[in-house]
């Protein structure tokens, strides 16, 4: 007897056993189990009407609302393929994923309307608007259509090879890819969360993660499998952050170091009060030993390092705490911690292999690439078979990320390789670097990136953005880098800036930063 793998079942199980649990809040709105899975039977029952049937695709552009999580449940159990969107991106960006994945309805929230309807002449599959908040002539009214339907809905039957959603890539170098995600990959990236991360029903979630971001990371059926509150925010501002963890009692969140960086430097007044022992998962980059160390000494939170990529549904790895690792002082263990670590006992296997596709040593120097295959790796790319070949060959998934193994069996990226720096014919790390001078006390945030230079070929340049009041030269930032790395690593300029150009999910962007051209220096 077998049943499909899919996270619709988690809503399943919810219904029967946490029906009078709450289980979203968003600002004044709160709503139960119960509630909240008959709005999304109900919405089910609306798109069915509209002609939506199973395969096609449903796309959202929206924040961190209720009616956004609503799809991640009405859209699927009706077999159709959700497309949530970034909903920081443009008009024309807008215009060629919603072409691209072919969607035949378009969700959008209030603050979205003027870019959609900008491209919607240019939209020729789209056949429903539907505004998630506010009106505008000739969009659906999402409030007033889901009164309108009964919670009832024709029941399709949903194989787990099924996709489930198209996500896609942020393009930040050439058109993004959308990403196939089956119901299988996404319950069995849930799975491993709930393995490795023990929730429970007393549990209550803050939304600082885009959902949009590769499903929340799966948390939009995490928290459900497990009866938790899912506590919206809209707007990533520590000072709500902060005012929602008091208010709402929150235990766990999830955010990229970006975002920690701003939480734990937010003004004493805003953290006044925040409560300690909470729980929270941090990817999307690399961390920084210096922010983990931070967090967890003057927060008192316990964070757990994860690393993915949207193709992977998105979790691979987590940074597994041993016993032994509790003997470590607070520095050494923010080091291990810092590592990508170890499979999740769900995702599959991940090796690091040199050029010839031989696994490196583990002796946390040797250089390779990341490549995984296993349960939560991509159906492919959408409509992109060139693309797909590209990233799985030989039946693995390259993830393009340049990392060593310990002697342990943690991996520990060190690089994009395209932003391994190459300089008179040495490998150099940005993110040691980034790494040593987050650890001096005027730093608050840094990128480094490889420029050319007349003599080296290239020579890292770090950007930096000074804590508030604090106040640097750039020799001293160099000579910090000398007394911690070898001499080679340290950077051959320092630009003190206010901000650091970023996609939607927190990743500095630093081709943008490159985009200066050849600088040459001494």
């Amino acid at each position: 007897m077998e049943t499909p793998l899919t996270p619709m079942e988690f809503a399943r199980r919810a219904r029967r056993l946490y029906a009078g649990r709450e289980a979203v809040v968003d600002g004044a709105l709160r709503f139960t189990y119960g509630q909240f899975l008959e709005r999304c039977d109900r919405w089910s029952a609306a798109l069915q009407g509209m002609g939506v049937r199973q395969g096609d695709r449903v796309a959202y552009i929206a924040p961190n609302t209720h009616a956004n999580l609503e799809g991640y449940y009405a859209v699927p159990q009706i077999g159709a393929v959700l497309v949530p969107i970034n909903y920081r991106l443009r008009a024309e960006d807008f215009e060629y994923i919603l072409n691209h994945c072919g969607a035949t309805v378009v969700c959008a929230h209030a603050d979205q309307i003027d870019a959609v309807e900008s491209v919607r002449a240019r939209l020729p599959g789209v056949r429903h608007f539907v505004a998630l908040e506010g009106t505008r002539d000739g969009w659906m009214d999402y409030e007033a259509t889901l009164a309108a339907h009964g919670p009832a809905f024709a029941a399709v039957p949903i194989a787990e090879t099924d996709l489930l959603t198209i996500n896609y890539t942020s393009g930040t170098t050439a058109r993004p890819k959308g990403v196939m995600i089956t119901h299988r990959n996404a319950y069995m990236n849930a799975i491993g969360t709930l393995v490795h991360h023990h929730l429970s029903p007393s549990d209550r979630y803050l939304w600082t993660l885009p959902m949009f971001h590769a499903n929340g990371w799966t948390f939009t059926w995490s928290n459900t499998a497990r009866g938790m509150a899912h506590v919206c925010l809209r707007q990533v501002e520590p000072r709500a952050i902060f005012r929602l963890i008091r208010d709402e009692h929150i235990t766990m969140f999830c955010a990229a170091p970006t975002v920690l960086i701003g939480i734990v430097n937010a003004p004493d007044e805003v953290m006044a009060g925040a409560p300690r022992g909470l729980r929270l998962f941090t990817a999307g980059a690399p961390p920084a030993a210096a922010t983990i160390e931070l967090v967890e000494s003057k927060l008192g939170w316990e964070l757990t390092h994860v690393y993915g990529a949207t193709e992977t549904s998105p979790l691979i790895t987590f940074c597994e705490p041993l016993p032994e690792h509790a003997a470590l002082g607070p520095r050494e263990r923010a080091e291990v911690k810092a590592r990508q670590g170890v499979e999740l006992v769900t995702s599959g296997e991940l090796r690091v292999v040199d050029e010839d596709g031989t696994e490196v040593p583990r002796d946390g120097k040797t250089l390779g690439e990341i490549i995984v295959r296993g349960n939560v790796v991509m159906a492919g790319y959408y409509n992109d078979p060139a693309a797909t070949a590209a990233a799985i060959r030989d039946g693995w998934f390259h993830t393009g990320d340049a990392a060593v193994v310990h002697p342990d069996g943690y991996a520990e990226i060190r690089d994009r390789f395209k932003d391994v720096i190459i300089s008179g014919g040495e490998n150099i790390s940005s993110v040691e670097i980034e790494g040593c001078l987050l650890r001096h006390p005027a730093v608050q945030e840094v990128a480094v990136v490889g420029m050319a230079h007349e003599r080296w070929g290239e020579s890292p340049h770090a950007f930096v953005i000074l804590r508030p009041g604090a106040a640097a030269m750039q020799e001293e930032l160099k000579q910090h880098v000398r007394d911690h790395l070898a001499h080679f690593k340290t950077p051959g300029w320092i630009s003190f800036v206010d901000q650091l150009p970023k996609t939607a999910t927190g990743k500095v962007q630093k081709f943008v930063l490159r985009g200066g051209g050849a600088i040459a220096r001494q």
